[in-house]
Parts: structure tokens; sequence; C-alpha cells
């Protein structure tokens, strides 16, 4: 790894889908347990809040590929492009490389905080709408 990978590791989103997955099966648990309202009703709202959650999951690991495809594509036109230009001028590879150099590392660090951004808002998102339904079923039981 360089410098740059090992002061900004990226994250894969696989530990925060097991994180995800284990807390809604823990949330579920939790409330079976403690739910005053028959099984059925229960096991029907938590299906309902559970199927959110996963689709929540699926668009967030979509915006991602979809990021990381692009960030790819970049990577390599600009790969592309470097390598004709240093095959064409002998005189001028020295600046072109850093130059191209510059470039891509600039849209990498751009991508890589883009898809930073995007999976942190859509974690926020997820963990809003879990606590939602967190915050809707203490009301359910206590009003019960």
């Amino acid at each position: 790894m360089n410098k740059a990978e090992t002061e900004h590791p990226v994250q894969s989103g696989g530990t925060f889908t097991k994180g995800l997955v284990i807390g809604a099966l823990l949330g579920a648990a939790a409330a079976l347990l403690y739910a005053p309202k028959p099984g059925r009703e229960l096991r029907s709202d938590l299906s309902d809040k559970l199927s959110v959650a996963t689709d929540k999951s699926k668009e967030l690991a979509a915006t991602t590929y979809e990021k990381g495809a692009e960030l790819a594509k970049n990577v390599v036109s600009k790969t592309t492009d470097l390598a004709k230009t240093v095959g064409e001028s002998a005189g001028s590879i020295v600046s072109s490389v850093k130059e191209a150099s510059a470039d891509v590392s600039g849209e990498i660090k751009q991508g890589a905080g883009e898809i930073a951004k995007e999976t942190s808002k859509k974690a926020d998102d997820v963990k809003d709408e879990l606590k939602k339904t967190s915050d809707e079923t203490k009301r359910e039981i206590g009003s019960m």
C-alpha cells in the first residue's frame, strides 16, 4: 500500500451490511420478546420494517457500485491517454506523467470522497428509518 492508501483507507460496504443485518435480527428478536401484540400481527409489522431496511441497503449497494464503476472507467480512460502520450513524444514524458498522475489521483480522491459521502448519507437514512421503527414499536408497546 502506498502512503495515501494507508492514511485514507476505504472501508468496504460489506461490514456495514453485516452490521445492518445483525442489528435488524436483534431488533426483531427483542420486539418479539417484548411486544404485547399477537405473534402474527407482530411478525407482519416486523416483516414490513425489515423489507424497508433491506430496500435501503440495496439502494446503497447499487449507488456504491455505480460510483465505483464510473471511477474505474475514468481511471482506464486516463491510463489509456497516458500510454498514448508517452509513446508519441519521448521529450515530454516526464511532464505528461506528472500531469496525468495528478488528474487520476484527484479523480480517485474525489470519487472516494463522493462514495464515502453517499455511503454515509445512506447509512444515516437507514439509521433514521430504524430509529423511527424503534420509536414506533416503543409507542405501540407503551400504548397497550
